[in-house]
């Protein structure tokens, strides 16, 4: 990768870690480390240009389905790619069938682009994250195959300790801080070959340990308000992105659009970005 390269265009895919949650701004609307990247990546970049695709909830076929042809199209000189994660936490996975859809989306999105960027995402050390360890690590194995075999990059973030962190994770458990989002914009950020700008694995800090009574308080809250809800959609087919599209997609139209900042030198908030069409 060619040191210091001047990228003008990025599209991202996936699913609610690539929308952003939980990084909640005041406005009610979600920021997360693609937004992030995107802001820094425009800072660098007079006319940079950049469009989100991802929604929460979604599974790989449907990210197949409803992004890649569109991130294609576009054809933008960087595409992030996460993507599978949510097919391994359901109780019934064919993994089978999640390695072709990748497989699908890498081979179409590879040569759309200049530069694919794949990742091996973070969990939050915990009970869940063990349950489901042998699934997640076959599906970054395919994610290593995959890039390796089509020329794509990859941000390794499943094996630093630091966003294993619990402190990293919002109250729901599923979803990044905005501490934990900013963490993976560097992290994409040194994968493009951009200089780093800070160590996106340094621990935090040593805390005094979370009394019993305090973390059983946490857990009766997590389940009442978060683990419930997801298993009542996992029972009756129901996705928290039902009905949802893209921040940059127009429904109305079924195509995607682009977002650049009003004052390049200062880029602000992605939401603050104007629209761009045809």
């Amino acid at each position: 990768m060619e040191p210091n390269a001047p990228y003008t265009s990025l599209v991202a895919l996936g699913d609610s870690f690539t929308e952003g949650m939980s990084d909640l701004l005041p406005d009610g609307s979600y920021r997360g480390w693609a937004d992030v990247l995107a802001a820094r990546l425009a800072a660098r970049t007079p006319g940079f240009r950049y469009a989100n695709l991802a929604v929460r909830g979604k599974l790989i076929g449907q990210i197949v389905e409803e992004q890649v042809q569109v991130a294609a199209a576009l054809r933008p000189d960087v595409i992030t790619l996460v993507g599978g994660l949510n097919d391994t936490l359901r109780p019934k996975c064919d993994m089978g069938m999640v390695r072709g859809r990748l497989e699908e989306a890498v081979e179409r999105l590879a040569p759309a682009c200049r530069v694919l960027v794949l990742m091996r995402s973070p969990g939050r050390n915990g009970p869940v994250m063990e349950r489901f360890r042998p699934r997640m690590e076959e599906l970054f194995s395919l994610v290593d195959e995959l890039a390796a075999r089509h020329g794509a990059l990859v941000t390794d973030l499943y094996g630093a300790p630091s966003l294993g962190d619990p402190r990293m994770w919002d109250v729901d458990r599923l979803h990044l801080t905005a501490e934990g989002h900013r963490r993976v914009a560097e992290a994409v950020w040194q994968t493009l070959g951009l200089p780093a700008e800070s160590d996106w694995k340094t621990p935090m800090p040593v805390s005094p340990p979370v009394r019993w009574v305090s973390r059983r308080v946490d857990d009766v809250r997590f389940a009442r308000q978060h683990l419930m809800p997801w298993i009542g959609r996992r029972l009756t087919g129901r996705s928290s992105g039902d009905g949802r599209a893209g921040a940059h997609f127009d429904a109305g139209v079924g195509q995607a659009f682009w977002v650049t900042p009003g004052d390049g030198a200062a880029p602000g908030q992605v939401t603050g970005w104007r629209r761009l069409d045809g």
